[in-house]
């Protein structure tokens, strides 16, 4: 298959500058990440394609070569689909890591399990995958944050082996591969003469050595299946689809790898009483007509306890009471919400006769027919007696 000139893979013209290009190929690289579309081959080919044509158009003599010769100039058509600088995916990310600026860089939050080194030299690791469990908390638990211990099922390194699969120090051999030096090097030839390529050693990742007797109770993987009680401290403010990232609490990885990450994901237990909106608490306080309209005390629950509320004479429905700083915290530490008490009136259904005729000789009182002033109109109310 042809090979895609390289501006036309970045989607810059020939006269780009060199931030443009590095701009481009980051724009691509983040849009066909392996960790951003699992198990999407042509995703993955098109990020070893966007890598490959960033390797040679950021380097002014590769890039002169590729304008003069095509990829010719540079080996392309040399190796076929060969990429002239790097082996696999790890070896990218080895030699573009600043171009990810930490973000997608070493497979972090994503499961299955990873490996990644460089070119550089030196085994390459192994990492195991993520896990992502739920947590629930209550408001109470929110407000203060808390404290919890989980059970974890997962994998962890084997202790009969240390997490190296061989059943003893011994139980190794030469990779025929690499002869012991954990690197292959391959030759490509160009037009321009021989260019060396060198990697990590795919037989024996980079150890330089193989397992000739496996342990017997990790199957020579260095891993087993097993449970863990996971403590996670989890801030003040958190909120329902907040995920946290513990460190190093995922699966193990085989043969001496480093651990996944655990993902906790908060959900919020209902409160019978009390509902979150944001920051804030909303209580709906129901008061019956003596009440609201004689005034009356009112015990207001909130997240740690009990407060008494002084409803003043008068007050009308749907009127909201603000109690500052009886919400929830920011969960960065800065600031509290509020807890807004909503004034509702609530309404008998049904009434005997004396109580009957008590309202009936109140609908005839002045004080119950004045209606509400002026000031005390509703804007659409006042629209209404505009028209």
């Amino acid at each position: 298959m042809a090979k895609r000139d390289y501006y036309e893979v970045l989607g810059v013209s020939k006269d780009a500058s060199a931030e443009e290009i590095k701009k481009a190929y980051r724009k691509k690289a983040l849009q066909y990440h392996p960790d951003k579309n699992p198990g999407n081959k042509e995703a993955e080919d098109k990020f070893k394609e966007a890598a490959e044509a960033y390797e040679v158009l950021r380097d002014p003599n590769k890039k002169q070569r590729y304008d003069q010769f095509g990829h010719a100039g540079v080996g392309g058509a040399a190796n076929g689909s060969g990429f002239s600088g790097f082996s696999d995916i790890e070896d990218i990310f080895s030699a573009f890591g600043d171009i990810f600026g930490g973000h997608f860089g070493g497979f972090g939050g994503f499961s299955g399990s990873r490996s990644y080194g460089g070119s550089g030299g030196g085994r390459r690791v192994t990492r195991g995958s993520d896990l992502r469990v739920k947590v629930k908390l209550n408001l109470r638990e929110i407000a203060n944050g808390t404290e919890k211990k989980i059970k974890v099922k997962k994998y962890v390194q084997c202790q009969h082996c240390n997490g190296t699969g061989a059943k003893n120090a011994s139980a190794y051999s030469t990779c025929s591969t690499c002869r012991g030096s954990g690197r292959v090097t391959r030759v490509t030839n160009t037009l321009l003469g021989q260019m060396q390529t060198s990697s990590t050693c795919p037989s024996c990742q980079g150890d330089g050595k193989m397992i000739t007797d496996k342990c017997t109770h990790c199957a020579g993987e260095g891993v087993v299946r097993d449970e863990e009680i996971i403590t996670i401290k989890i801030p003040a403010g958190v909120g329902e689809g907040m995920q946290m990232n513990v460190t190093g609490k995922g699966n193990a990885a085989r043969r001496g790898g480093i651990n996944g990450d655990l993902l906790v994901v908060i959900t919020e237990e209902e409160h019978p009483e009390l509902v979150r909106d944001g920051n804030n608490l909303i209580y709906n306080l129901f008061l019956s007509f003596p009440e609201i309209t004689l005034g009356a005390t009112a015990e207001i629950p909130t997240v740690e306890s009990k407060v008494k509320v002084k409803i003043e004479q008068g007050t009308q429905p749907e009127k909201i009471l603000r109690l500052r700083g009886k919400g929830l915290p920011e969960v960065n530490g800065y600031g509290r919400g509020d807890l807004l008490v909503r004034i509702h009136v609530w309404i008998p259904k049904k009434l005997n006769a004396e109580e009957r005729k008590m309202l009936e000789k109140l609908m005839e009182s002045p004080g119950f027919q004045e209606g509400p002033s002026s000031s005390e109109k509703t804007f659409f109310e006042k629209m209404k007696d505009i028209f």
